[in-house]
């Protein structure tokens, strides 16, 4: 009898120990798979990420070289508009100069009629 009861006992710690074992794989399974989808998930925002920066990097870089061609641009652009600028003023100085050599030439030219004529004679009335 005591050897029927120690047979048991020790049937029974097995059975204990099986399920225990069992459960411990059962355990350490759902923890690698949580662990996992854990890491999955993490490297998925990660991934984006990285992408995400690559993406913005490239915009960085287009960005630079269309902001180098708008300055260039412009610059040009402003040196064209400096010298219409300049044009007009020429334009308008040559205009000036013109009209006081109209001015003066009209003077000549009055002065030279006046004296052609010679000096008016005044009328009998």
């Amino acid at each position: 009898m005591l050897s029927r009861l120690l047979k048991e006992h020790q049937a029974k710690q097995n059975e204990r120990k099986e399920l225990q074992e069992r459960r411990r794989r059962e355990a350490t399974a759902a923890a690698t798979c949580l662990t996992e989808a854990l890491v999955d998930h993490l490297n998925v925002g990660v991934a984006q990420a990285y992408i995400n920066q690559r993406k913005l990097d490239n915009e960085v870089k287009t960005l630079q070289v269309q902001a180098s061609q708008f300055a260039k641009q412009t610059a040009q652009w402003i040196n064209m508009v400096e010298n219409f600028n300049q044009a007009l003023k020429e334009i308008g100085d040559v205009e000036n100069w013109a009209r006081s050599i109209e001015m003066d030439m009209r003077t000549i030219s009055t002065a030279l009629e006046y004296m052609h004529k010679g000096p008016v004679q005044p009328t009998s009335s």
